[in-house]
């Protein structure tokens, strides 16, 4: 029997709850890459300053409280209720954790999302009939839906796959596709993507004029001052926000006519912040503060290779396993694409889009490895239904890019929406272009050692992630159901 858990290809974040502790010890969506350079034989280093071991040039070392933003209690309470009231949506009919539901690891499970529009939950949504009724979804997400974990630390300087919101140096701070609509006021990046996915026409909009937040966008020509104005106008209408919005905020002083979108932003990102970051007395923490007997000999070895012969700490290094860079590793091109470019208008060139670099083409942004066992499918577009198969991937990228089973994606089948999703993979000269970006390196590993940083991968998870269900509220305060 391996010394790792295998998950099955399907319900593979829910899996991992049968394992034992000493195996379960995983990360967060292992999609980013390894450069030739860097190569670190694994020693350790004296405890710095505040007594945390730290593994030298990697920077990976314990998570400690001051690496995450504070958190109110108040807000959180707030942003619990706006993260899964569905009068959030434009059709009242999602919300945000129908896509970053805590009881699938805060994603959804699919290889791409399914938005407005789609019934169901998780590897069970349903995109309706075809030929599509009106109130089907017209079309899937672009890309995988990423988990919310530890999203709060302050050294995130971008998020999304290609960074198209980050930090720079304008006046407010970020740099974001609202452009100067982005209102002042936000604190971190956390806040700020909080309510990007209100602005989605796929995500949580619905179509131009189905409802009176889409018909603002469109008669305005804009998806986002709009949009924000008639949701708080809804928010708003709801008396019982009321009082929770006035006990998170009370430099309203009691006028609720004061809230606005930043108050939204800011309350959901304390939410997650404080339910999603990881604790700070996990297995592979306190091995990392010298407790040796806090993983197993297997995922010791593991942590061994991926900081030194398998190369993986090169990009996934600090305290969250990222060098919150951009990075191309091949991942197979599946779904409708994004933005409309390349082969038939069904790729993704990643990084380029935001930077119109194209040597930044099909780089996309190095994940965050904390609790990656749990976190399925895997890449920016989840072509990766299996952790070993990413894993294994990322050892010899481009025999796995030119053998790539289609088999393994998790998307729910309607005939129109199949017949976009392989587009980009069947074509070669797509598979061409971007074997040619691959910047990681063939790794050769014996299958004893990849066992051992398949056990490594598992000691990442938090313990404590593993049953979120305390997480979800029994109702919301528009009295919408919970269910999707």
């Amino acid at each position: 029997m391996n010394k790792y858990y295998k998950k099955p290809r399907s319900h593979n974040y829910l899996s991992v709850l049968s394992t034992s502790f000493k195996i379960l010890l995983s990360p967060v969506v292992f999609v980013a890459a390894c450069t030739a350079s860097q190569v670190w034989a694994g020693e350790k280093d004296k405890d710095d300053e505040n007594g945390h071991n730290r593994h030298s040039k990697h920077q990976i070392r314990a998570i400690k409280p001051s690496d995450y933003a504070p958190v109110d209690a108040k807000k959180a309470v707030l942003g619990q209720a706006f993260f899964f009231d569905k009068e959030l949506s434009g059709n009242r009919n999602i919300s945000c954790s129908t896509c970053h539901s805590p009881l699938s690891a805060t994603s959804d499970g699919l290889s791409i999302n399914l938005g407005e529009g789609a019934h169901g939950f998780s590897v069970g949504r349903n995109p309706g009939t075809y030929p599509p009724l009106a109130t089907d979804p017209l079309e899937r997400g672009q890309r995988n839906a990423p988990s919310l974990f530890d999203r709060g630390a302050k050294e995130f300087g971008s998020m999304m796959h290609d960074g198209r919101i980050e930090l720079d140096n304008s006046p407010d701070g970020f740099l974001t596709p609202a452009g100067d609509e982005l209102p002042p006021g936000f604190n971190n990046l956390l806040e700020v993507i909080s309510i990007f996915a209100f602005t989605e026409i796929q995500e949580m909009l619905g179509q131009p004029n189905e409802n009176e937040i889409s018909a603002a966008a469109a008669a305005q020509g804009s998806l986002f001052t709009p949009v924000w104005t008639k949701l708080v106008e809804r928010i708003k209408a709801q008396p019982n926000y009321h009082p929770m919005i006035l006990a998170a905020y009370p430099e309203l002083k009691g006028d609720i006519n004061g809230f606005n979108i930043v108050h939204v932003g800011r309350a959901i990102a304390h939410f997650q912040n404080s339910s999603f970051r990881t604790s700070l007395n996990t297995p592979f923490d306190r091995y990392l503060n010298g407790d040796e007997g806090a993983i197993s000999k297997e995922a010791a070895r593991g942590f061994k290779l991926f900081t030194g012969k398998a190369q993986c700490a090169s990009c996934h290094n600090g305290p969250f396993l990222t060098d919150q860079k951009f990075h191309a590793i091949g991942v197979p091109q599946i779904g409708p694409g994004f933005g409309g470019v390349g082969f038939d208008g069904r790729e993704d060139f990643g990084r380029e889009g935001v930077t119109k670099d194209i040597n930044d083409r099909y780089k996309f942004r190095t994940p965050p490895l904390r609790n990656v066992a749990l976190t399925g499918p895997w890449g920016h577009d989840g072509a990766f239904n299996m952790l070993e198969d990413i894993v294994r991937h990322h050892l010899d990228a481009k025999k796995s890019l030119n053998n790539y089973d289609i088999s393994q994606c998790v998307l729910p089948s309607r005939l129109d929406l199949d017949e976009l999703d392989f587009i980009a993979t069947n074509n070669p000269n797509t598979r061409y272009e971007i074997e040619q970006r691959i910047e990681i390196p063939k790794i050769r590993l014996q299958e004893n050692e990849f066992k051992d940083l398949m056990a490594f991968m598992f000691a990442l998870t938090d313990p404590e992630h593993l049953d979120l269900r305390h997480t979800v509220p029994k109702s919301v305060p528009s009295g919408l159901s919970l269910a999707d």
